[in-house]
């Protein structure tokens, strides 16, 4: 899979993917040469899957001892050696726990409440940290033995700046998601610091990571535009393995073989899903051995018999997921919507596909999927992403604003109502507190080289007050269209993140004013603007200020606020 145009660098650089995924991930990578066309390749080789031709997945597993230490991740994860010694030594097994950093309003649904917990001491971005230096060693592994003079090329890319990265991540991950993923690439090594990671570590949804993929097999190249705000649901792959356990331990609850249920529900995963077409035939689960027989729970010769309507209700809350997502999706769009696009691991899913394309071709939906290696579609659009770049256009998928004071209008109802969030400014004027002044509404197209300009002035008595100057952005959840005060939605509104400014390096001249008492008194101040572009895969905000005449601009810092569960 190649790149759309040639790399424009002035360097080689090597670039990195990493898809990690609720039960699989994948890397892919690029060798940037300038002026050529950059070639897209998968990692097909990793640890205790040497031998197994093409794979370009490992399950997202990591395991540790009691002393919090790594003892097997990935494919030797689920090796016999590593199961028995887990169950020998009391090893903890983190897995699932891509899940942990879903912000709050997700983690709120009946299907989260499965999440297998983080093992004790660790923290979600500690694991995520372990497995994504694991990731790291697997890809110089594979680049170093599997490219002519690999070695070289792996010094070479180190010694001129080091590996830039692009991660994936599920559609419903905001800035703080973002933020601690980066925290991880640091704690990881895969990067020196967090300003490291800030220039060198870059994000895409993988559903923008997934369209790009599906350019490359048949999708027509155009002009690509997000039309509607991104969804993020929890009904993949794993919600059929859970819902497949939750019958099973009903059905085994008064058998011996309730103890392997988790085995039984890793066999249903790996064959007996995967297989599954017909809700008119039988369906096996095989466990065990041939002396493995319970005729009161279907077990026969070391395999369970499921009646394959039995098997289609574990699909059943996912397809109508997908479908009302799509239609809800169509309902919101800004241009009209045709045509479906199944992608990742699931997507090869036949019973899956089937009855997603029977109920969206019912509402005039055409659905297809490429023919190529889905499961390793995220990694390699990531790639893509950062390579050609297909989409200019985005959609917010919430109100944006901050809120500030009013001047007092008595004439106007909705302020005579908040009467007691009145109070008198320096000024002597009355103002009202409570006001969502909105930078950017719910559901509007923008572009990435928009921008959205907010003046301000701040004074001060001291010097050092500029040093640290912050700007409180909020986001506003809930369904009003055009949110204006607090107090008529507070839950839906939560703080998204701090943007900090230094103005420490300006030349401040002091200003002369009288107090209260006739008294000269001298101060600073400062008059700049904040520019926000919200069109980017993720927020971006700079700082302006006159120097000269001339308008001058730097990055400001962004922290986001951790999750705060809302409604």
């Amino acid at each position: 899979m190649k790149a759309a145009r040639p790399y424009k660098g002035t360097r080689r650089k090597l670039l990195l993917a990493f898809d990690v995924g609720t039960t699989y991930s994948g890397i892919s990578y690029s060798i940037l040469d300038p002026g050529q066309l950059p070639e897209i390749k998968p990692v097909t080789r990793f640890p205790a899957q040497e031998y197994i031709s093409g794979a370009s997945k490992i399950p997202t597993i990591v395991y540790y001892d009691n002393e919090g230490a790594v003892k097997a991740v990935g494919a030797e994860a689920v090796s016999e050696s590593a199961i028995q010694s887990a169950e020998e030594e009391g090893w903890s097994k983190a897995e699932w726990f891509k899940l942990h950093l879903l912000p709050k309003p997700h983690t709120a649904s009946n299907l989260s409440q499965s999440i297998p917990p983080i093992p004790p001491n660790k923290s979600v971005v500690q694991v995520l940290a372990d497995f994504l230096r694991y990731l790291y060693a697997c890809a110089s592994s594979y680049i170093q033995e599997t490219h002519p003079n690999g070695a070289a090329l792996w010094d070479q890319v180190q010694s001129q700046g080091g590996v830039e990265f692009v991660f994936s991540h599920p559609n419903g991950w905001e800035g703080f998601q973002r933020q601690q993923m980066r925290e991880a690439a640091v704690m990881a090594g895969l990067v020196p610091d967090a300003n490291a990671a800030q220039e060198r570590a870059m994000f895409v949804s993988e559903g923008e990571a997934s369209l790009h993929y599906a350019v490359y097999n048949g999708l027509p190249l155009g002009a690509l535009q997000e039309i509607c705000a991104p969804q993020c649901h929890l009904h993949g792959s794993v919600s059929v393995n859970l819902h497949a356990r939750t019958f099973l331990k009903e059905r085994l609850s008064s058998s011996a073989f309730l103890d392997d249920l988790d085995h039984i529900v890793s066999c249903f995963d790996k064959t007996t899903k995967l297989r599954f077409k017909n809700p008119q035939e039988p369906q096996y689960i095989k466990f065990g051995s041939t002396r493995d027989n319970d005729r009161e729970c279907g077990v026969r010769i070391g395999q369970m018999k499921l009646a394959g309507s039995e098997v289609a209700s574990f699909f059943t809350p996912s397809v109508q997921c997908i479908v009302n997502a799509v239609l809800e999706q169509r309902r919101t769009a800004h241009r009209p919507v045709s045509h479906v696009i199944l992608v990742g691991g699931f997507s090869g899913s036949d019973y899956l596909f089937e009855q997603v394309s029977q109920a969206l071709h019912a509402k005039s939906f055409s659905v297809v999927r490429p023919d190529n290696h889905v499961s390793k579609a995220v990694s390699d659009g990531a790639i893509s992403f950062y390579l050609d770049h297909f989409v200019r256009t985005r959609v917010s998928k919430f109100a944006y604003g901050q809120f500030c004071t009013l001047r007092f209008n008595p004439m106007d109802p909705e302020h005579r109502c908040r009467m007691n969030e009145t109070f008198t400014a320096y000024s002597g004027e009355r103002r009202i507190r409570g006001y969502f002044d909105i930078i950017l509404a719910k559901n509007t197209q923008v572009s990435e080289t928009k921008e959205f300009k907010e003046e301000y002035c701040q004074k001060s008595k001291s010097r050092d007050f500029f040093k640290r100057i912050t700007y409180s952005i909020q986001c506003y959840r809930g369904r009003d269209p055009v949110p204006r005060w607090k107090d008529t939605d507070p839950s839906m509104y939560a703080p998204l993140c701090t943007i900090e400014m230094d103005f420490s390096h300006l030349t401040l001249l002091p200003h002369s004013t009288l107090d209260r008492n006739g008294v000269q008194d001298a101060y600073y101040q400062v008059e700049y603007a904040i520019i926000l572009s919200f069109g980017l895969t993720e927020l971006k905000a700079q700082v302006a200020w006159m120097e000269n005449g001339e308008e001058r601009r730097s990055p400001a810092k962004i922290v986001y606020e951790p999750d705060i569960t809302v409604g």
